[in-house]
């Protein structure tokens, strides 16, 4: 959403992804979100800031946002049909 946001009314460029990359620091601070968030969310910032792309910058933040969404679901999934099991040496 934050770089939907900014890649809509900024032109993009280096000095603005680092500001915009700690902006990012304590709003996922304020909404207590974890330290892996924060990483997500920069690794997602970069690709709708700095990849240049024909498409407006909140097509390109939707995109990444399903894309996401659709590999969680498929990971859960997966997790469902497919437990993990235990070692049937351990302990013998």
């Amino acid at each position: 959403m934050v770089g939907g946001l900014v890649a809509s009314h900024f032109p993009p460029n280096a000095l603005l992804f680092g500001a915009t990359v700690l902006i990012l620091g304590p709003i996922c601070a304020l909404l207590r979100i974890d330290r892996s968030a924060y990483r997500f969310g920069g690794v997602t910032l970069a690709i709708v800031l700095l990849i240049p792309r024909a498409s407006p910058p909140w097509q390109v933040a939707w995109h990444r946002f399903a894309e996401v969404s659709i590999g969680i679901g498929v990971a859960l999934l997966f997790a469902t049909v497919w437990p993990e099991g235990e070692d049937p040496t351990v302990g013998k």
